[in-house]
């Protein structure tokens, strides 16, 4: 601490006014009158009721300010300071003064380790809120962001031609499992329009969504997607597409918990080994080590993809884009 300090501009004036120290040590006025009260420094005192300060003064009101600012208080500096006076040339040159390093570190130990016990509960107080009632607990613990809103910014994604193939292809004849505990085929629904959303993944309140998410185009918004087909669903249905389904490569136990969290009157497919993805050639990409779904939408009739929507954005609006296309295209 302290090493080369010199009293710029001064060189050669044994004498400062309050003011002069204040401005070469980069502090208050005020910050020095406190220096002074606790005993840092003992100005000389002249007849006319003005304070001298040395340049010995100084570099004290220097050296309280640096330990000020690593978290040291003003009264556990005499140890530094009384280095100095004892001629040395850095404030922590003596065995005190390495003491005092050592008790900082170690009430920050004690500080760190309270916060993390205080941050510990909060976060298994969330886990227990977001996962009240629900089947599923995930192993891993994190906090996340808010979840049911886009941040602003997000990247658009650009129609690669991904899936220009897809309009008027059939829907091969797969079992998928369902949420609900059967299994469904796309293929032999019947009865009206089909509604398939093929999306990334949907996270959960407690656990981190893959590194650089956000800056994926179309990988951030399956929650409010999910809620925007939610708070439509009824009026999809009478447009003509009573079966709506949410698909994605996460589990059966997984998507059971999303749709009893989000309340959400259908049923998720779980495609964890990308059958239906292979088979019709849907777009993937990859993020944290995973194969993920495109975000796609497709309205599958009597067995065929009748229309596909995609790129999707903004997902939180796309459910009434959806609906506005069915009320456009009667069947």
């Amino acid at each position: 601490m302290g090493a080369g300090f010199t009293v710029l501009g001064m060189k050669g004036l044994a004498q400062m006014r309050i003011s002069e120290v204040a401005r070469l040590a980069g502090v208050t006025v005020k910050t020095v009158r406190y220096y002074e009260s606790v005993g840092i420094v003992t100005p000389a005192r002249l007849s006319n009721g003005y304070r001298e300060y040395t340049e010995h003064d100084l570099r004290l009101v220097h050296e309280a300010r640096a330990l000020s600012g690593l978290g040291i208080p003003v009264e556990r500096t005499k140890p530094f300071l009384d280095c100095l006076a004892g001629g040395h040339e850095h404030a922590d040159d003596c065995p005190a003064a390495l003491a005092g390093y050592r008790d900082a570190i170690a009430e920050l130990d004690a500080r760190i380790e309270a916060l993390t016990e205080r941050r510990d509960l909060l976060v298994r107080h969330l886990r227990q809120a977001a996962h009240r009632n629900s089947r599923v607990q995930p192993a891993r613990i994190a906090m996340s962001t808010n979840l049911y809103e886009l941040p602003p910014n997000l990247p658009v994604p650009e129609d690669d031609g991904a899936a220009d193939h897809l309009p008027g292809l059939e829907v091969p004849s797969l079992e998928l499992p369902e949420t609900s505990g059967e299994a469904v085929r796309l293929d032999a629904l019947g009865g009206g329009r089909v509604i398939v959303y093929c999306f990334p993944l949907i996270g959960t309140p407690d656990v981190d969504l893959p590194e650089g998410w956000d800056s994926i185009p179309g990988a951030r918004g399956c929650t409010p997607e999910s809620c925007s087909f939610r708070d439509h669903y009824a009026e999809l249905a009478a447009a003509g597409a009573p079966h709506v389904f949410g698909l994605s490569s996460q589990d059966v136990d997984y998507q059971a918990e999303v749709v009893e969290r989000l309340h959400l009157p259908f049923g998720m497919l779980s495609d964890a080994g990308f059958r239906l993805a292979d088979a019709l050639r849907l777009p993937t990409f990859e993020a944290g080590g995973m194969r993920l779904y495109k975000r796609l939408t497709m309205v599958i009739r009597d067995g065929r993809i009748e229309h596909v929507f995609y790129p999707v954005f903004p997902p939180d609006r796309h459910a009434g884009q959806v609906l506005d296309w069915l009320r456009a295209n009667p069947a």
